[in-house]
């Protein structure tokens, strides 16, 4: 059942030890949303498989208590947050659990007692509104959390709205933070040297498709690729896919440029699409998703560069071609 943030908090107060349970590789987004709302309503909060290097930074810094790879049965009520698909949760068994979640889709919903779910560019947006209805302060721990999770998850607001520069507004009037803290905090994440290197193979890998004036890039690493699939947007592509393999398991990250998303690209449902074809989870942002299949990894990518080919094709009224080696042109500057 569907509850807005009045309702949300007021069916929290009947609970006790509630644990706030994040996806596994927990982001800045989902930590500090469960992190405030800890905070305001007291509680756990969770990490079902480790975090993400800034969220590890965030936790360091500001002195977050966590519980990692907790036992959901050790207490009395779960809010998972920032999660839409059980898969994230490493298929770890709920009984008596709500959702607070932002994405596009979230399958999670159906068995919940209750959640709490709106179409937001991060779910700290939508814990930012349940503080609000409280009458709950915001101090400056939980406002360099929330602010760092609003900037990660929108990509430095590169996918903001007005309602989000709102938010953030409200946040640092209400907690005192400066807006450098934040940046200052995310400038002394460390580089891993292992990021790095899928980086850079990601892009010596990849194959392109184009599309009009738009590139579809997809390509395959061992570990990081949702930072691979990132990288491949910030030079040149405007819709990317990297793939990761792990057994027979699959996981493709996906990202997209506004311009995609504004010609009809939605990440978020064509990942969930794919995703149903093979029994597996899948979902997301429309500019920031993945998907979790059995499945072959070629086969996959394959089927993520043509059903996005088909929407630009559609779209921008062209056809699209692939990209050879051979085709590319080098200039040299003189």
């Amino acid at each position: 059942m569907q509850v807005d943030e009045v309702e949300f908090f007021n069916r929290l107060l009947d609970y006790r030890n509630i644990l706030y349970l994040c996806h596994r590789n927990a982001d800045p987004d989902a930590v500090s949303s469960a992190f405030a709302l800890a905070e305001a309503l007291g509680g756990t909060v969770g990490l079902v498989d480790g975090c993400n290097r800034v969220a590890s930074v965030l936790i360091d810094r500001l002195g977050i208590e966590v519980v990692d790879k907790p036992d959901p049965s050790n207490y009395g009520f779960v809010v998972v947050v920032d999660t839409s698909t059980k898969a994230q949760l490493n298929d770890i068994e709920l009984t008596s659990y709500c959702v607070i979640d932002h994405h596009t889709t979230t399958a999670l919903t159906e068995n919940a007692e209750f959640y709490l779910h709106r179409n937001t560019t991060s779910t700290v947006e939508i814990v930012y509104d349940i503080l609000k209805a409280m009458g709950a302060p915001i101090n400056r721990r939980v406002g360099i959390g929330m602010l760092t999770g609003i900037v990660t998850d929108t990509g430095h607001f590169k996918h903001a709205s007005v309602d989000t520069f709102r938010t953030v507004a409200k946040i640092i009037e209400a907690s005192g933070v400066e807006y450098g803290e934040v940046l200052d905090l995310m400038a002394a994440t460390p580089q891993d040297i292992s990021m790095r290197i899928a980086i850079l193979k990601a892009a010596s890998r990849v194959e392109l498709d184009r599309v009009g004036d738009m590139l579809i890039a997809s390509s395959h690493v061992s570990s990081f690729g949702g930072s691979a699939s990132s990288m491949l947007i910030n030079i040149g592509a405007d819709v990317a896919f990297v793939a990761t393999t792990k057994g027979e398991s699959v996981r493709v990250s996906a990202r997209a440029k506004r311009d995609a998303v504004n010609a009809g690209v939605n990440l978020g449902q064509l990942m969930e699409d794919i995703s149903n074809e093979y029994n597996g989870t899948g979902g997301g942002h429309s500019g920031a998703a993945g998907i979790d299949v059995i499945a072959n990894m070629e086969e996959v990518l394959h089927k993520c560069r043509e059903m996005t080919k088909k929407i630009l094709e559609n779209s921008l009224g062209t056809t699209s071609t692939e990209i050879s080696e051979d085709e590319i042109e080098f200039n040299e500057e003189e």
